[in-house]
């Protein structure tokens, strides 16, 4: 399995391609809110295939986690993360937070899946 690049969860992820501070919280410990920015949302679509779902359905049949769809995932919200990511770092933000996930069914094998927040800029308190 990958390595988270946010490292462990804690309500606030600090994404170091692109210096950006990620958080499920209203605000930052030590900063102040100075511009709001807008929403910024990262999307992907995955699907499991062929021989993965062969694998799963075969494992579904014992029971226990079913590690291909794990994995799937895990990268499915990495994806999403990261491209929401790019588009506050492109707006200019400092940090997204207020950060949530979401996922649908698109079809039979297929997730979407939405990394959502909202971009601000940071000022550091004194």
């Amino acid at each position: 399995m990958n390595q988270n690049p946010f490292g462990s969860y804690s309500g606030q992820w600090h994404y170091n391609n692109y210096g950006l501070i990620i958080s499920t919280t209203n605000y930052v410990p030590g900063y102040e809110v100075s511009e709001i920015i807008g929403v910024v949302a990262g999307i992907t679509v995955r699907s499991r295939g062929l021989g993965g779902n062969i694998a799963a359905g075969i494992r579904s049949i014992f029971g226990g986690e079913i590690n291909e769809y794990v994995e799937l995932a895990e990268n499915a919200r990495e994806q999403a993360l990261m491209r929401m990511a790019y588009r506050a770092k492109n707006l200019g933000a400092d940090a997204v937070i207020q950060v949530y996930f979401d996922s649908n069914d698109i079809a039979q094998s297929m997730d979407e899946i939405i990394a959502y927040g909202t971009a601000v800029k940071l000022i550091k308190k004194t």
